[in-house]
């Protein structure tokens, strides 16, 4: 399961970018964003966020 960072929630501190052993969080404007093809869903970054802006990401609907 990957993650993604909820940009409304994301206060741009970068705590979770500094967690990602692959650097796969890069900051996008004043938020950060998570690059899918290079996270490995270790979760380091979910533990890292103060603000729990970190979520897993919801499978796509078989429908």
């Amino acid at each position: 399961m990957s993650f993604i960072i909820n940009a409304e929630e994301c206060i741009g501190c970068g705590a979770c970018a500094s967690q990602c052993p692959v650097e796969a969080i890069n900051p996008e404007g004043d938020v950060y964003k998570i690059d899918q093809n290079k996270c490995t869903d270790c979760g380091g970054c979910v533990d890292a966020c103060p603000v729990d802006a970190i979520k897993e990401k919801e499978p796509p609907s078989p429908f």
